[in-house]
């Protein structure tokens, strides 16, 4: 497969607090990588560095292309962005949330035909103000408003974060799913280090802003470090 995103020596920081320090990773095309760590290693700030919403340097390579900081032109070049939170619109409808995420773009019926397939329940639900929505509704939601915007490359931040097991394994299926049929890739950062290194082919482990380990998902699992800090066993 072809290299879709490259980060190459990227730094990054917040004022004067450097959050990353030469962090080098590839997402090929068609793939789902996870990006695991401690709280403050760095993790989201690698997705941020990758839709520009955090000062950085380094080489950050998109489709062959030097991928310019500024989330606006990122998500004009394929990438949507789900942060942690989710980052619903909770004054605004289900319905009014989806046509947000083809801002980019005139959405068309086939657009909300799709991604009814992969969220059903949304268009019984399409009147109803996303602040009302649950918790895993509006995880959801957030989802399925990137996918509105047809990218390319999905950054997922910690999709997981405060949900009954239940509805994170029905994420992580939906997931799976549209990178299965969609070709949809995925760079996801998550703390649930066990359903994230099943879901993903290929990981990366930050430790203090640096990549410390990284490779097949299933070399990972078995690695003692990641086995005894993430997996606890």
């Amino acid at each position: 497969m072809a290299a879709l995103l490259v980060l190459e020596n990227v730094d990054a920081r917040y004022g004067p607090i450097q959050a990353l320090h030469g962090v080098s990773l590839t997402v090929d095309e068609g793939s789902i990588v996870a990006v695991l760590g401690a709280n403050g290693a760095g993790k989201t700030t690698t997705l941020r560095a990758v839709s520009g919403t955090v000062r950085r340097s380094g080489r950050v390579e998109f489709a062959g292309k030097t991928l310019r900081a500024g989330p606006d032109g990122t998500a004009r070049r394929g990438i949507a962005h789900v942060p942690e939170g989710r980052g619903t619109f909770a004054e605004l409808t289900v319905w009014e949330n989806l046509r947000l995420g083809a801002y980019t773009r005139r959405a068309s019926k086939d657009d909300f035909a799709r991604v009814e397939q992969y969220f059903p329940w949304i268009d019984e639900r399409r009147s109803q103000q996303a602040g009302t929505l649950s918790g895993g509704e509006q995880q959801m939601l957030a989802l399925a408003r990137a996918f509105m915007a047809r990218p390319r490359l999905l950054l997922l931040d910690e999709p997981s974060l405060g949900l009954a097991p239940l509805l994170v394994t029905e994420i992580f299926r939906i997931i799976r799913e549209l990178n299965e049929h969609e070709g949809l890739t995925v760079l996801v950062v998550e703390q649930n280090a066990h359903i994230a290194l099943q879901l993903a082919g290929d990981a990366y482990v930050l430790e203090v802003g640096r990549v410390a380990l990284s490779g097949p998902s299933a070399e990972l699992q078995q690695h003692e470090s990641v086995r005894r800090s993430y997996l606890g066993y």
